[in-house]
């Protein structure tokens, strides 16, 4: 028996080729698209695997049963292959060269109109689509999105498997815990007034599950959180590969995963280059610095450079005073785009002000120095030009709305440092907080990659960010918190919380990025009780409160816990960047909309007061 031979098909739509000249078959699927030229009608008929086009003659008894159906009528059809005449080849399609004439017919299940055609891609308004996701579901390019996410998430456990991992369940139902975001609550009836939380992140069992012993642990993990929409992101549910080894190092964990992801990237990334690990590893500050995010996208080849220094006791007040209150200047050297119209730039600084900048300063160096590049500035002149010459003719070829307030002396120092040649720009963004300025210098950056295509969209480029700190200042208490995931092992361990200011102390924490999205979080742990108890008395968390949230995980670890570590890459997003989606919803089945509704579904949805009475809970309206 054929892999895919049931009683209603002796094939599938794509099986059949000129090999099967001759034979009779048997096909079951759905009427894709009809053509009636008349003497002949011609069926494009669909199943999972493919399309396949059948015939039917006037003279058939079919003729009449297929005349009157509508496109997505379910179908059985007998008949046997011939060829296409030569003119009527369709070479897209692995059946384009055979045909199957048919000679019965029995209809299995019949249509209603379409509210849209799945036959084609035609934009359509996403609340009809997700209304009626089971019919979404049959255009062939999201139905080959779900394809491709089975065939991800195969490649990774099978990869896992072979790294020497053993993939774990861990529990749905559990506490609640402060991770981060909001928790979905599931209220217990046998325990009335108290509630499940469904899990952010296996985080702790995870970790127990090394304090137990295993070795290497994964899961394709189901993770629930209650925050809002956004493009790379699913409100309510999101799939994560969950990873956690015993007796590792930052080095070891990165050694082990590595090969996994690039093997899975490289198994889907079809024409697009995946860069080779091991992966380039950069630092926390480094990536704020030199690309004003913590998820860079290497494939933007513009680089984010720190030009303070020059600036310290300048003449132009609007910088110097900046770097005088501790702030920085930030400047970015863009190639061979002095010859652009003053429209370009002009766009550039009305998207700085709209992300509420106050403006984008830049120079525009349009000539050729006078002395060569090569030369360092203060050490002589070029043959027999005097330094403050250099300086002037610096000065002479230097365009822009801040040219002017620049000396000759400062701008030779800038090109130099940027490596500014003739025909180049140099943008700014300065600020009196750094974060900030990071941040905008970033926007900048992207926005000038996407407006001169600089981006390479043939590449996915993998790296590591690493070294991030511990704790940071929140912008609205004041307060010291953590900044990424509490259970890390601070740099240093217990000597550095008691001797660095938190702001200072780094954690072995790292991220993995690919084309500028985050893929997955990770940390190694921190396994020692007293360490853990002052990193959080470090973020204002009592001893109590602590073993009141993680009382079983510090309780586990007083008996005995391995140095561990470990990630949790985000499957949807990596299936995203395979996919080339540049939403979330279009790999995912059954996925919500922007609101977390299911609008299939109809959840959430009310519920009786039965059920209610069941759990000991009365609603309260919202005040309005």
């Amino acid at each position: 028996m054929q892999l895919h031979q049931t009683s209603y098909r002796t094939d599938t739509c794509a099986d059949l080729s000129e090999k099967d000249l001759g034979r009779a078959v048997t096909l079951a699927g759905w009427l894709h698209r009809k053509r009636d030229h008349g003497q002949l009608i011609f069926v494009d008929l669909r199943d999972h695997y493919g399309i396949v086009q059948c015939v039917f003659s006037p003279d058939s008894p079919c003729f009449a049963t297929i005349d009157k159906l509508k496109s997505e009528a379910i179908i059985q059809l007998k008949g046997s292959i011939v060829s296409r005449p030569h003119d009527t080849v369709n070479p897209l399609i692995p059946t384009g060269s055979i045909e199957v004439v048919v000679s019965e017919i029995t209809v299995l299940s019949e249509s209603m109109a379409l509210p849209f055609p799945v036959n084609q891609d035609l934009d359509c308004a996403e609340e009809v689509r997700l209304t009626h996701r089971f019919l979404d579901l049959r255009r062939e390019k999201l139905h080959q999105n779900i394809i491709l996410r089975s065939k991800v998430i195969a490649s990774l456990r099978r990869r896992m498997l072979e790294q020497g991992f053993t993939e774990f369940q861990t529990p749905i139902l559990t506490a609640s815990s402060p991770e981060g975001a909001r928790d979905f609550l599931v209220p217990s009836r046998l325990h009335p007034g108290q509630f499940y939380a469904l899990p952010q992140a296996p985080q702790q069992f995870k970790q127990l599950l090394m304090v137990a012993g295993f070795d290497k642990y994964f899961q394709i993990a189901p993770c629930f959180r209650d925050e809002d929409a956004r493009a790379d992101r699913s409100p309510g549910e999101f799939y994560q590969l969950d990873i956690e080894m015993s007796f590792v190092s930052q080095d070891d964990v990165f050694n082990a995963i590595e090969p996994v992801l690039h093997g899975v990237f490289e198994e889907f990334a079809k024409d697009r280059l995946v860069s080779p690990y091991p992966f380039q590893r950069i630092s926390f500050a480094d990536a704020m610095l030199k690309y004003g995010s913590d998820k860079p996208d290497l494939r933007n080849p513009l680089i984010i450079c720190d030009v303070s220094n020059i600036f310290e006791n300048a003449a132009f007040t609007a910088f110097a005073d900046i770097v005088k209150a501790r702030g920085v200047v930030r400047a970015i050297n863009v190639p061979g785009i002095a010859s652009q119209p003053r429209s370009f730039f002009d766009k550039l600084n009305m998207l700085a002000q709209e992300a509420g900048m106050p403006g984008l300063g830049y120079v525009v160096k349009e000539g050729a120095a006078a002395q060569p590049a090569k030369a360092a500035v203060g050490a002589g002149t070029a043959e027999d030009q005097t330094q403050a010459e250099y300086w002037e003719a610096e000065k002479a070829s230097t365009k822009g709305p801040i040219a002017k307030f620049l000396s000759g002396k400062e701008l030779a120092e800038l090109f130099q440092e940027m490596g500014t040649q003739p025909g180049d720009a140099v943008f700014f963004v300065a600020d009196k907080n750094p974060a900030k300025a990071a941040k905008n210098a970033g926007f900048i950056r992207t926005k000038i990659a996407d407006a001169l295509n600089l981006v390479n969209q043939h590449r996915f480029e993998l790296c590591w960010v690493t070294d991030f700190p511990m704790y940071e200042r929140d912008e609205l208490s004041g307060q010291i918190v953590f900044s990424h995931n509490p259970f890390s092992m601070p740099q240093g361990g217990w000597e550095t919380l008691l001797t660095q200011h938190p702001l200072e102390i780094k954690a072995y924490q790292y991220d993995i990025v690919c084309n500028g999205i985050e893929l997955s979080s990770g940390a190694i742990r921190n396994h020692e009780p007293e360490t853990l108890y002052k990193a959080f008395e470090i973020a204002g968390y009592s001893r109590d409160m602590v073993d009141e949230k993680f009382g079983g995980m510090i309780n586990a670890f007083r008996f005995g816990a391995p140095p561990h570590g470990g990630c949790a890459p985000g499957i949807d997003r990596i299936i995203m960047l395979l996919a080339n989606e540049q939403n979330i919803r279009e790999i995912i089945a059954f996925p919500f909309n922007q609101q977390a509704q299911d609008l299939m579904m109809k959840a959430p949805s009310e519920v009786t007061a039965q059920q209610l009475h069941e759990l000991s809970i009365a609603i309260v309206p919202p005040k309005k």
